[in-house]
């Protein structure tokens, strides 16, 4: 499955969707998000159990602000509507897949 755009219009049916959900919260401009992103697309690919999405910051600020959203990038983990699992900076595949996993 591939990475879902998640926006203020989509998020909603997400959420009540039963599924564990992996968020990225991203902006173009950051280098570290850049860094991030294709282990993100990685594992969209490779796990479709899952659903896996990104949230532009600078796009979708209500968002950003409903999850406290401070610096980028930012992975937050939801399962039945509630995060469960958020966290902040850079991370390697096998500690974003132990969020997700965990």
């Amino acid at each position: 499955m591939s990475v879902l755009n998640i926006n203020k219009n989509n998020f909603d049916s997400l959420k009540t969707s039963g599924k564990t959900i992996l968020i990225d919260f991203y902006a173009d401009w950051c280098g570290p998000c850049r860094m991030v992103s294709p282990i993100i697309d990685q594992i969209a690919e490779e796990n479709p159990p899952y659903i896996v999405g990104k949230i532009n910051v600078d796009k979708e600020p209500d968002l950003a602000k409903e999850f406290k959203i401070l610096s980028i990038p930012t992975m937050a983990v939801m399962k039945n509507g509630k995060v469960i699992k958020q966290s902040t900076g850079a991370k390697p595949k096998p500690q974003i897949l132990a969020m997700l996993e965990g």
